[in-house]
Formats: C-alpha cells, sequence, structure tokens
C-alpha cells in the first residue's frame, strides 16, 4: 500500500468484544466498507482489472443501487451531480487504464469545485506492476494533481483501513476526490474483515484552531462599515451553514450577493440579496464593488471569473476571508482578515460580536443599479419579443412552472442564462461545473442529482454543442428509469466561444457552428419523450407536457442563434469595468 499518510497515523476507538471476524475476499470486503460508509449508489464500468470487485457486488444488488454509465467520465460526474444533491459522498468505480483516465476530467472538476467523490479504480496483478502489462497505467502518478488524496492498495487487509481514510479525507475539511487504487491480487485475496470508522489522522488536520482575535477584528470592521457586501460561496453550502449566513445577514443588514456555485445559500427572493458575482453576474454587485468600504467573503475563493482584475478588487475595500483552506488565503486577493475555519463555527462567532446594523440606503443604491440592468438586459431578455425564442425567456417559463427544481447546467451561454434566471427556494438547488467548466458535465450530473434527492424535480438546460459530448448517457436514463427534464437549448452554434468571436474577434465564426444530429430520432432510440418547438405560443404548453410527464423529457428549443449574454466583464478586466451590451 503507497499513500500520503503515515500507517500508524489512523486512531480509531477500541473494538469491544466481538464474534469470530467474517473471512471474506478483498472484493466483498470494499462492498462491505461502503455499506458501512452508508453508500447506496454506485456509478460505474466493469472491466478486466475490476471484475471481482463486480462479482462480489453482484450478492449486494438488493442493498447498493449500481448506476451503469456508458463512459467513466460520466461515473464520476454523475457522483458529483449525487454528491452535491444530497450532501453525501459520492461513489464511483472503473477499470484499469483507458477506464481509469477516462475519469481524470470528472476528478480535475470535482477537485476545482469541491466535491466529495471516492473513486475505486482497479489495477493489474502486483507483480505485473512496472511492466506495461495490458492496461497498465500508473493511475496514481496521474491522479496526484486532480485528487485530495490518492493510494495504491497491493493487499486485501488494507482495504478496510484504506476506504476508511478515503471517506474521511473526501468529506471534510474543503471536501475533494479520492482515488483509491486496488491491485487485482488485493481483490481476490482473503481477510478478516473488520471495519472502523475514521475520525482522526495525525497528519491530517481537517479542522484548524478558530482564531479568537481575528474573530473579533472581523467583527469590528463590520460594526464600523458603511458600505459593506457580503460575497457567498459554496463553502457556505458545503459547510451546511445556511442558517448561520441568515442569522448573520440578519443582524448585520448587509447586501449579501453570491458566486456562482454559491447560489441557492440565499433563496433568490431574500430582501439582502442582490444578485450573481462575476464575469456574466449582476449589474449592481459587480459595479459597486468600487464603493464597498468592505467585503465579507463567506466560503468562497476568489477566482479570476468573480475578481476580474485582482488588482482592482475591492480597490476600495478592507477584506474579511472566512475560508476553511489556508491555501486559498492571500492567493489572489489580500485578505486584511483572514477568518480560518469552517464557516458554520466561525461566521456564529462573528455574529455573536457584531451590532445589530441598518444598511437600508445602501442596499437601496443596489437596488438602483437592479433597475438599470432590468430595463435594459433582463426585460429584453425575458419578454416575449422578436421572431425567434431567447435562451433567458425559455429559462424564465420553466423556472416558472418548477419552482422548487434544481437546476442543473451544462457549461456555455445557457449555463449563464439559467443561473441569473432561474429561482431558488432551497439550497442546494444548483449543479454546475464552475472552476473547470466542463463541457458535457450537464447530462450524467443531471442523472446523478436525480438519484440523489430523488423527491426533487431536476431540470437540466444544456446546449447543442455540450450534449454531444456525453449524448451517450441517454442510455442511462433510459436503461435506470431516470426521470430528468432536458431542455436542449439548440442555437447551432458553441455559443460562448461565438460569442467571443462576434465581440472581440470581428464575427470571424471559425469552427463554431455546429450541424447537429436528428435529436428527436436520438430521443426516440432511447425511448425517451420527445418534442421540439421553436414559438413563443408554444412554450408555456411544451413545459407544462414536460412536467406532467414521469419519465425524463426531452425537450428542445431552437433559440435565437446569435444571442449573446449580458451583462459581461472582459476577461481580465476590473469587474466594475461591466458592459452592459
Amino acid at each position: 500500500m503507497t499513500s500520503g499518510f503515515n500507517d500508524n497515523d489512523m486512531e480509531t476507538p477500541e473494538q469491544g468484544a466481538s464474534q469470530p471476524l467474517p473471512h471474506i475476499s478483498g472484493s466483498e470486503a470494499l462492498i462491505r466498507s461502503f455499506l458501512a460508509e452508508g453508500v447506496d449508489t454506485i456509478f460505474g464500468y466493469p472491466g478486466g482489472a475490476i471484475i471481482p470487485v463486480y462479482d462480489a457486488l453482484y450478492d449486494y444488488r438488493d442493498r447498493i443501487n449500481h448506476i451503469l454509465v456508458r463512459h467513466e467520465q460520466c461515473a464520476v460526474h454523475a457522483a458529483q451531480g449525487y454528491a452535491r444533491a444530497s450532501g453525501k459522498t459520492g461513489v464511483c468505480i472503473v477499470t484499469s487504464g483507458p477506464g481509469a483516465t477516462n475519469t481524470v476530467t470528472g476528478l480535475a472538476d470535482a477537485m476545482l469545485d469541491s466535491t466529495p467523490i471516492v473513486l475505486i479504480s482497479g489495477q493489474v496483478g502486483s507483480k505485473l506492476l512496472g511492466t506495461d502489462a495490458f492496461q497498465e497505467i500508473n493511475f496514481i502518478e496521474i491522479t496526484q494533481s486532480v485528487t485530495k488524496w490518492n493510494c495504491q492498495v497491493k493487499r486485501a487487509a488494507d482495504i478496510p483501513e484504506v476506504l476508511a481514510k478515503a471517506f474521511y479525507i473526501a468529506s471534510t475539511g474543503r471536501p475533494g476526490p479520492v482515488v483509491v487504487d486496488i491491485t487485482k491480487d488485493a481483490q481476490v485475496g482473503m481477510l478478516d474483515f473488520e471495519y472502523k470508522p475514521v475520525r482522526f489522522i495525525r497528519s491530517y488536520q481537517p479542522q484548524v484552531e478558530i482564531d479568537e482575535n481575528q474573530i473579533l477584528e472581523a467583527a469590528r470592521l463590520i460594526n464600523f462599515a458603511r458600505r459593506p457586501m457580503a460575497l457567498v460561496g459554496q463553502g457556505v453550502i458545503l459547510g451546511h451553514a445556511e442558517k448561520e449566513l441568515l442569522a448573520f445577514l440578519e443582524k448585520s443588514d448587509m447586501p449579501a450577493a453570491a458566486t456562482l456555485l454559491g447560489l441557492s445559500a440565499l433563496p433568490s427572493d431574500h430582501p439582502q440579496y442582490v444578485g450573481m458575482l462575476g464575469m456574466h453576474g449582476n449589474y449592481a454587485p459587480n459595479i459597486k464593488n468600487r464603493d464597498c468600504d468592505l467585503l465579507v467573503a463567506i466560503g468562497m475563493r476568489f477566482d479570476d471569473r468573480v475578481t476580474g482584475d485582482p488588482s482592482n478588487f475591492g480597490i476600495n475595500a478592507k477584506i474579511v476571508h472566512l475560508e476553511i483552506d489556508p491555501a486559498e488565503i492571500n492567493k489572489l486577493v489580500y485578505a486584511d482578515v483572514p477568518v480560518l475555519g469552517n464557516v458554520k463555527r466561525t461566521l456564529p462567532m462573528i455574529t455573536e460580536k457584531i451590532s445589530k446594523c441598518d444598511h437600508s440606503e445602501w442596499i437601496d443604491e443596489f437596488r438602483v443599479c437592479y433597475n438599470i440592468e432590468r430595463e435594459e438586459i433582463i426585460e429584453p431578455a425575458i419578454e416575449r419579443r422578436g421572431p425567434h425564442l431567447r435562451m433567458g425567456e425559455v429559462v424564465d417559463a420553466v423556472a416558472r412552472q418548477f419552482d422548487d427544481a434544481i437546476l442543473v447546467t451544462d457549461v456555455g451561454q445557457q449555463q449563464m442564462f439559467a443561473s441569473r434566471y432561474f429561482r431558488f427556494k432551497h439550497t442546494r438547488s444548483i449543479i454546475t461545473s464552475g472552476g473547470l467548466g466542463t463541457m458535457g458535465f450537464g447530462l450524467p450530473a443531471a442523472i446523478g442529482a436525480k438519484i440523489g434527492a430523488p423527491d426533487r424535480d431536476v431540470c437540466l438546460f444544456v446546449g447543442d454543442g455540450g450534449l454531444q459530448m456525453t449524448l451517450q448517457e441517454l442510455g442511462t436514463i433510459f436503461q435506470s428509469s431516470v426521470p430528468v427534464k432536458i431542455i436542449l437549448m439548440n442555437n447551432g452554434f458553441l455559443g460562448m466561444v461565438r460569442q467571443w468571436q462576434e465581440l472581440f474577434y470581428n464575427r470571424r465564426y471559425s469552427f463554431t457552428e455546429l450541424t447537429n444530429p436528428d435529436f428527436e430520432l436520438i430521443a426516440r432510440g432511447n425511448h425517451i419523450p420527445y418534442r421540439c418547438i421553436e414559438r413563443h405560443d408554444e412554450l408555456d404548453e411544451a413545459i407544462a407536457q414536460m412536467k406532467s410527464c414521469p419519465t425524463a423529457f426531452l425537450l428542445e428549443v431552437r433559440v435565437e442563434r446569435e444571442e449573446n449574454v449580458f451583462p459581461m466583464v472582459p476577461a481580465g478586466m476590473p469587474v466594475n469595468d461591466i458592459r452592459l451590451e
């Protein structure tokens, strides 16, 4: 076994008297370890080096739901959707060689978006390691930069201990993906099975000691601020700190904006919510950035899509940064007061120390900016005008009928339109690829989201380019009877790239126009109900038809071919240089 931690790092409670330990294979030990961690769903694809695990899984079909995806990358994306909808750790299983390497994009996506994943990869027998055997690849070396931790297991006896570590590391601190690569001989080897959940690893400290002085200083700055703004990130959702956020906002009375992944941490209709930050975010939080005297960043990283030019971000503001990952402190934007720790713990400590504030006049300034955006951008985007349907109009219409759905998006123009015009009542209501921006993410992620939250509607917005990257997962939807609602925004272009070509490259549309297949035939071939519309008067009835359908549904919407997403902050520019056209 090779790992980033010492074998003697793990400390667990003492085992009491018990019956003789069951003598089982490494493969069955893996499955029993899953059950001990509460795993109910696995996304995977079998192959030669993982056959023993799949053979063991056969006897546990009544306890674990295995979803057979059509591509290993999609196993990870589906596990991401499951994790983000359910709040649990997503699990996937693949074979060695190409099966394993196909997952790298998904792992990188999960790493950047802090999604807890445990990926089990099969590996050739330990005696064949390093021989370039059939479907052998050094998967541990390949995945070091895109995982929170990875480990290769060569002995059956090590499987329970490693699995316990894997789930603990994936789900604690800043969550992320973990890879456990298991050789075939470890899968078939025998062991006396005993599972001890991990609660402590000496060389891994997911919880830091909170600095009381930083709490006091943050509270002091908040009390003296006249023009503060809260920046709400996904850390609030990952930390289950939604109630703590509401309490903080109620007492501080500051306006609050959200990052893309922070959407839904705060209801869309909250009186202090002022919109989404960033490149295609709302006008108010971007333009008012220069007027703030304090920014309170809560569970977010200052990535370039939020900050634009980081040297001009919050240029007149002090910055308080509440963050669980020390590596994110001062990485791009200097924090005057860094507050390390899970925001579920640190935010109430600050709330307790601050005075009751009244920033109603300051919030009114945001409303003035919103009215400008509403007149110039929002109303033209969602109103039914012109000869063609528009993406914003479609999103708005779907949101009105699916008023408490989970929004899943692919990447591109439809992602930004959906994020801007969908409405959120409850947390964990948006699943999208943020940091990596992975086209093809949407369809498998929607599958995982629906399985992770079976009582909620799941609406996927996807472009014609992104859909064709993982189109094969329609077969998974059919085989596993996953009732996701797919809204295909078909404009015949790689729309976001085309928008940049229009705005910055003199309309030189170099290889961005798509000649598409017949999506109806593809849907019908997968036994998925389908409808195509292209007129305003068809929209509401088509959405109602989709909503009433008990199964999956593919609604293709032929939209305006050269529509652009605004507002827009050009890449690398200050966020207050936001363009309305």
